[in-house]
């Protein structure tokens, strides 16, 4: 192995000079691809650029075990009918949820998105595609450990992150609580907006069994007691669609949020007049046991989850954008609008 190139006179040097002096015996290029694998941390932090001049990090630097590494799952890998596989590394799994299907295990349900995921990486689940290398994956994958970060309703389709190691989730959560995680989602509304774009601000507070959100007023939520919560969500108007001759509409609207409360969109849409296709909870055509005539037949709620932005725990600055297309549900429903079938 050739000489390490000397540190200069104010103790710093490449990140893999250090390294080499750490591990000796190891082959200059051999370390060279452990750094850019992303196996060498300092004082916790990942660095993959083997040159980068730091300090010496005495014992801050820490060459750790090899996990998986990315990988390739194409246009995605059909896991099981409900879940397809966008993405997976050591850090996280990016998944794209069918609607019926929960995001995460609750009482009395134990089948979710994480499980399918779960019972997927300790091999119990295979891609149902065949010809798919992923149908027995590599042995290290089988240590990665499926996490929450955030989730999608019950009958809200569409793409989001799974965790797959606690540090990782940690970094993630961050994102979500300092909004640099981007989540875009498509609805399908009955009504139309006043304006092609805009913004919702409510406060949020859930009912004591916390299965409905409600609107509060701002002085009601500013009270010491409340347990009231912002709520921002961005919107955008994507088409609209006339129905009866124009004496009622369906807008199709892009959807941004900010924050990311529980059943967030749904009610800020009803509260704005425009509640969601196929909401039984929140559209007022649609609850009680005679539900008002000439409503769309949707058996859920006319939700998707299309875009999800992130940066990736491990490598700083680096960012990761998916998209999930609509549902086939969804997709019959604008052919059908588009058409003046309904």
């Amino acid at each position: 192995m050739p000489p390490c190139a000397p540190v200069s006179e104010n103790n710093a040097g490449p990140l893999l000079d250090w390294l080499l002096r750490k591990h000796p015996d190891t082959p200059r290029n051999r370390a060279k691809q452990w750094i850019l694998a992303g196996r060498v941390s300092v004082n916790g932090v990942l660095i993959r650029r083997p040159h980068e001049t730091i300090a010496d990090p005495g014992d801050r630097l820490e060459l750790r075990p090899r996990l998986a590494t990315t990988l390739d799952c194409g246009s995605g890998w059909q896991i099981h009918p409900r879940v397809s596989l966008l993405y997976l590394d050591s850090a996280f799994a990016i998944v794209n949820k069918g609607p019926g299907l929960i995001s995460v295990p609750a009482p009395g349900c134990d089948l979710s998105a994480l499980s399918v995921l779960a019972d997927f990486l300790a091999g119990k689940l295979r891609a149902q595609r065949r010809g798919v290398a992923g149908k027995s994956l590599p042995p290290a994958y089988r240590r990665l450990q499926p996490l929450p970060v955030h989730r999608l309703d019950q009958y809200t389709s569409g793409v989001f992150c799974i965790a797959t190691n606690p540090e990782a989730r940690r970094n993630l959560i961050e994102q979500l609580k300092a909004h640099t995680m981007k989540r875009e989602y498509v609805a399908f509304v009955e009504g139309r907006p006043s304006a092609p774009q805009g913004a919702w601000r409510q406060w949020l507070q859930l009912s004591r069994d916390e299965l409905r959100q409600h609107i509060v007023p701002k002085p009601q939520a500013n009270a010491a007691e409340s347990e009231a919560r912002e709520a921002i969500t961005h919107f955008e108007v994507i088409a609209e669609y006339p129905l009866a001759g124009g004496q009622r509409f369906v807008t199709k609207l892009r959807l941004r949020l900010e924050t990311g409360r529980k059943h967030q969109i749904r009610v800020q849409a009803a509260n704005a007049g425009m509640p969601l296709v196929g909401d039984r909870t929140y559209n007022p055509g649609l609850r009680g046991a005679d539900p008002v005539t000439g409503r769309i037949a949707l058996p859920r709620q006319a939700l998707h989850a299309e875009v999800l932005s992130l940066e990736h725990p491990d490598q700083r600055g680096t960012r990761m954008s998916w998209t999930a297309e609509l549902p086939a549900d969804l997709r019959q429903l604008e052919a059908a609008l588009r058409s003046g079938r309904l």
